[in-house]
């Protein structure tokens, strides 16, 4: 993320003091059978959860633990943030309502049954409600809005992320009459630091090993790879992983709560007999294997996401618009079963933009029917042509990826699709506490406009 939409100051201050500071409520797109529907039919119980502090990937595993079944049989719409109030939708395959077990700090309803598992990316978008504690700068909410504001229009002019507290251009810029009044707002889509990792981020960098065939360099870049943001002890542990490859000393000393880097290290442990053997290759890929599906396809994912996001800073350093379309580009059209006030891209309707279209596309962008996209590169990715095309070129030759580095075995594997490379909603704000209320559609970050506001460590949102 190379760039601020605003060169004012940030506000400072603090997210998430209490989970309750985040919430989080999906907006849905899936319409469930009734409860009583036949349960061979419709094998599915689909459930609505509200979760207080809990990790998405975490409460599926207690759930199905405590339900007895297999963590594969547990399926939802979107992964939150773990230190939230996020209310979502899970689906469990062919258990009986009655059986469902009491978790804390989770409120579970069943809402009806379908025939199939709640997929990941069943749902429009997420309406969001989030308090900033303690903001040092609050009167620069308007300064940042403004440029929000005049962003959804122009789509370039940002300031790099060095720069972005230099200036103050608009401080004289003062709070609306009215107190929460809402204004149509946009930002660059990019994939937020949870994407990457909140604390550690590396999930790209595993995922652009697995690109590159380096299935061991994919494994120590997840199982080792110290950071300092982390515990002492996971630290020590990570380190003996890296530095010596003796995977059940690592497996020892690897904190018991660390579970998906204990599976990899107890799948090498035993396909080495106990370290007697070396790893070959197809050792490593199992160890990546040894973690749930869905973690397997958000490793590819997440190089996928830090690929668009190079794509975004360099259209903003050549002064391309994100939010106007050029000769070269590729939309795609909105989404026709969207609900009215969200402005959902279907990445499935798109089109190149030739000279001769230029104007009419740029038409169908200013009206909401169309967005400017970049690609999530997979086998089957068209790149752009012109400008917009060589960027998305350079960027790949930069990271060392083709498309056809996609072509992987098993989950890994993606076909790719493209996403529009900025997002627009309206924003409104309460001054006392401070809070934004927004929606975006599916796959968008509040992180990625709250920064705009905060300017702060990543880690820190």
């Amino acid at each position: 993320m190379g760039y601020y939409v605003s060169d004012a100051p940030g506000i400072g201050g603090r997210l998430r003091d209490s989970p309750g500071d985040f919430r989080v409520r999906e907006i849905e797109a899936v319409e469930p059978e009734p409860e009583d529907a036949d349960p061979g039919g419709y094998p599915h119980l689909v459930l609505r959860v509200e979760l207080r502090d809990w990790d998405t990937n975490d409460f599926a595993s207690a759930l199905s633990d405590r339900l007895g079944i297999s963590r594969e049989r547990v399926s939802w719409a979107g992964t939150k943030d773990k230190r939230a109030v996020t209310t979502q939708l899970f689906s469990v395959e062919a258990i009986d309502p009655d059986d469902l077990p009491a978790l804390s700090d989770a409120t579970v309803r069943v809402i009806g049954r379908t025939g199939r598992p709640i997929l990941f990316g069943d749902l429009a978008g997420n309406e969001f409600e989030v308090v900033v504690r303690d903001p040092e700068y609050p009167d620069h909410v308007p300064s940042v809005t403004a440029a929000l504001r005049d962003f959804a229009e122009r789509g370039e002019g940002v300031a790099p992320t060095g720069d972005a507290a230099a200036s103050d251009q608009r401080a004289d810029l003062g709070w609306p009459e009215e107190e929460g009044e809402a204004v149509p707002v946009a930002v660059p889509n990019f994939f937020g630091q949870q994407r990457f990792g909140s604390r550690r981020p590396v999930t790209h960098e595993v995922g652009l090993a697995v690109a590159r065939g380096d299935w061991e360099g994919a494994v120590l870049a997840y199982v080792g790879n110290p950071s300092d943001r982390e515990p002492a002890a996971t630290r020590e542990a990570r380190a003996i992983v890296e530095e010596t490859r003796d995977w059940q000393r690592g497996l020892e000393a690897m904190p018991r709560h660390m579970g998906y880097e204990r599976a990899m290290l107890h799948r090498l442990d035993e396909r080495t007999d106990g370290g007697a053997t070396a790893a070959t290759p197809e050792d490593f890929r199992a160890a990546l294997e040894a973690v749930p599906s869905n973690l397997q396809q958000l490793f590819v994912n997440a190089a996928q996401s830090y690929v668009f996001n190079l794509v975004v800073s360099e259209r903003l350093e050549r002064g391309l618009s994100l939010t106007r379309p050029l000769e070269g580009d590729v939309v795609c059209f909105a989404d026709r079963d969207a609900p009215a006030d969200l402005a959902l891209p279907d990445t499935d309707r798109r089109q190149r933009v030739t000279a001769d279209r230029v104007d009419a596309v740029r038409r169908h962008v200013d009206r909401g029917r169309a967005f400017v996209t970049g690609p999530l590169v997979g086998t089957e990715t068209d790149l752009g042509d012109g400008e917009p095309g060589d960027v998305e070129r350079s960027v790949l030759e930069s990271v060392g990826l083709t498309p056809r580095d996609f072509e992987l075995p098993g989950e890994f594997h993606s076909t790719g699709t493209r996403r529009a490379l900025a997002v627009r909603t309206v924003l409104a704000v309460d001054r006392d506490p401070l809070r934004f209320r927004f929606a975006l559609p599916k796959g968008s970050y509040a992180t990625v406009l709250l920064r705009e506001y905060l300017k702060t460590d990543p880690g820190k949102l």
